[in-house]
């Protein structure tokens, strides 16, 4: 799954309700990238490699969105593709309960709204 990530400070733009539509953006060696603001471009442009470095196995959790390098990540089977999830054993049980409405989010389809509960717990925004 290709979430859009910040290349410059490795932000989800889907945590960051920002759409593809609305993203500020760069291209790069034949290559177009989103950034959350105009300020991440302008650095991106001083160091592109040093960026894409960084920000190259950076996946987001479909649950709570958090941001994670894929060595810190684990990894589900859904519908023949491999999602990647933050280690939160919560994150993965509520996954599991509804995958499509997770990857819609994930892709910007569903809004992001309701992501946290009170507590600072990943939930589905109807369970508030």
């Amino acid at each position: 799954m290709n979430t859009p990530i910040c290349r410059t400070c490795g932000c989800s733009l889907v945590r960051l309700g920002i759409s593809l539509d609305t993203s500020s953006t760069h291209e790069h060696a034949g290559e177009r990238h989103h950034f959350c603001c105009q300020a991440c471009v302008d650095l991106f442009k001083t160091d592109p490699k040093r960026y894409l470095d960084e920000t190259s196995d950076l996946i987001v959790c479909p649950t709570c969105l958090a941001e994670k390098p894929l060595s810190r990540a684990t990894a589900l089977v859904v519908g023949g593709h491999e999602v990647h999830l933050c280690r939160c054993p919560y994150c993965a049980e509520l996954f599991q309960k509804d995958p499509a409405f997770y990857i819609r989010r994930l892709e910007g389809a569903t809004s992001g709204q309701g992501v946290l509960d009170h507590e600072g717990c990943c939930v589905r925004p109807e369970q508030n």
